[in-house]
């Protein structure tokens, strides 16, 4: 039977100057993950217990926060982060309208209203001068979302969570491991979610974590994410502990299982390794790209260490005779995995309908919406499929340039 190396070796192209295959993404899983993986399965411990444990300290010792809570998902991170905070029925919360959603959805569920913010022409990320025209007095939260691992500008937007005595809950789905002026993304808001999703930089299939400073968060947050019952309850299927417990809260089911912090653990070791691959990879696609015109590669900022989970691309439409999605299909055919990274929140019915936002009040997102594409970048990938994707993206733009 092949490794997982060589059954993910399959995915990328094998022989230079034929058609490749280069998907959108695949997880750099290796025979560390899977022998933890095992190792958990023997122990008869699989769900929430002694790995998530360690998971969450070794996890809050790397970004460098006091506390960190493991969570099922990013979504379940941000929905109890909301939750324990206190949103209520009829707070708003600012967000970007540039981002999956599940940010507003989970400001929804936590009974508040999302109110969706522009984004800045240079990073896509929430602009605070659009943030501050839309402050109310029912604002209670901003949540900033690290746009394709890029820190947003935390400075302005605190000055005026601070100015409004506003809680900053901060989705970091995409931003492990990115910095901002020398501090981990995970230290900066009150509160910081992160996702370990299939896609993501530090993957654990599906899962989450919530970081924070704030001591008299952790055990609300702990225990509103098993249902509400009293610290350490988990326990009672083990020898330490009792089966008697209380209900302290009518929480949720949003804890991780001890399978996926095993797999966490590992993939936290090897961050640094993976991460340093990534930035290799950016590399190429700038040197490979840089002299397309057709194309606006990413910015970044001077202040921060980008995480790059994505890397997302801008055409130029009016140089070309094609809309986005004929380049997008074209590199389908040619063997090219690509993903748009998103349709803004403001022009999905729900939203739409429900509040009435047209596009003319989102110019800059609205704008990104028709030129992104978000081209492969995965830690399996060589270097070789760099370059055949630059050489499909060069060859597909050229050829319906106006």
């Amino acid at each position: 039977m092949s490794s997982v190396v060589e059954r993910q070796k399959r995915f990328s192209g094998q022989t230079a100057g034929q058609r490749r295959e280069v998907p959108f993404y695949v997880p750099d899983i290796g025979e560390a993950e899977i022998a933890a993986v095992v190792e958990t399965l023997r122990s008869g411990w699989i769900t929430i217990g002694p790995r998530t444990q360690e998971f969450e300290k070794c996890f809050a010792s790397f970004v460098g926060a006091s506390y960190a809570v493991a969570t099922s998902s990013c979504t379940a991170a941000l929905h109890l982060a909301l939750d324990g905070v206190g949103i209520q029925p009829g707070d708003e919360v600012i967000t970007s309208t540039l981002t999956f959603t599940a940010t507003a959805a989970t400001i929804l569920h936590a009974g508040g209203k999302p109110v969706l913010a522009d984004v800045t022409p240079d990073t896509l990320n929430l602009d605070p001068v659009d943030v501050a025209r839309k402050v109310s007095s029912r604002t209670r939260a901003l949540v900033p979302v690290h746009y394709a691992g890029h820190p947003a500008p935390m400075d302005e937007l605190f000055e005026i969570a601070q100015a409004h005595s506003l809680v900053v809950i901060e989705d970091a789905a995409h931003a492990l491991p990115a910095s901002y002026k020398g501090r981990r993304v995970g230290t900066l808001g009150d509160l910081t979610a992160f996702s370990f999703y299939a896609t993501k930089n530090l993957c654990t299939g599906e899962g989450g974590m919530l970081t924070t400073n704030h001591e008299e968060l952790v055990d609300t947050l702990r225990t509103r994410r098993l249902h509400g019952m009293s610290r350490d309850a988990w326990r009672r299927y083990s020898n330490e502990g009792q089966w008697r417990y209380d209900v302290l809260y009518p929480g949720f089911k949003y804890n991780m299982t001890d399978l996926n912090a095993a797999l966490g653990l590992v993939q936290l070791r090897r961050l640094p390794q993976l991460h340093e691959r990534r930035r290799e990879l950016v590399q190429r696609y700038f040197e490979l790209l840089g002299d397309v015109e057709e194309i606006q590669l990413p910015q970044v900022r001077r202040e921060v260490e980008h995480a790059w989970h994505l890397f997302v691309v801008r055409l130029r439409l009016e140089m070309l005779r094609v809309h986005r999605d004929r380049v997008m299909e074209e590199l389908r055919e040619a063997g090219v995995g690509t993903q748009v990274h998103f349709i803004p929140l403001h022009m999905h019915s729900y939203y739409r309908d429900t509040y009435g936002f047209r596009p003319d009040e989102f110019p800059f997102a609205s704008d990104a919406a028709e030129r992104i594409i978000s081209l492969p970048l995965f830690t399996r990938m060589s270097d070789e499929d760099v370059v055949y994707v630059c050489e499909q993206v060069r060859r597909i733009v050229r050829a319906h340039r106006r």
